[in-house]
């Protein structure tokens, strides 16, 4: 086998129509695209969500929902991420520096600890937020919550 003997599969390729180009062909006049209207013009092309004139559905549905524009977002970071955390990098303090380098947040993040899991280790957590039941499980394991 050389270079100058390949070919395509028989019947793998096959020509494009060429439309518009006379009556002989059999796709003269109006190319395939029918009579006259939108749709045999070129450049056409119908609106987003367009239902061939009938009401759309984003138009009959109702409008709902409410975006509060001064919500807070935090990132929820649990115990058990910390016991994980200050076990990995062997610290005690837990602050937001030591939660994005043990990948638990991104370095703009607001940081909210929740009490999911349990913690054994003394640690001193500095954080944006805290659940209630999150600052009374960190104090009874001996250590200390400090709010941003």
């Amino acid at each position: 086998m050389k270079l100058h003997n390949l070919k395509p599969a028989a019947g793998s390729t096959h020509s494009d129509k060429r439309v518009g180009r006379g009556p002989g062909s059999g796709l003269g006049k109006t190319a395939g695209r029918g009579m006259n209207g939108a749709k045999s013009r070129s450049g056409y092309s119908k609106k987003l969500g367009f239902e061939g004139g009938q009401m759309p559905i984003q138009r009959r549905l109702p409008k709902f929902g409410f975006k509060n524009p001064t919500r807070v977002e935090y990132k929820a970071v649990n115990l058990s991420a910390l016991q994980a955390a200050s076990e990995r990098l062997n610290v005690t303090a837990i602050d937001p520096e030591v939660l994005v380098q043990a990948g638990f947040a991104s370095k703009n993040d607001l940081i909210k600890i929740l009490a999911n899991g349990e913690l054994t280790a003394k640690l001193d957590v500095t954080a944006n937020a805290f659940s209630a039941t999150a600052v009374q499980k960190i104090e009874a394991a001996g250590g200390t919550v400090t709010k941003i």
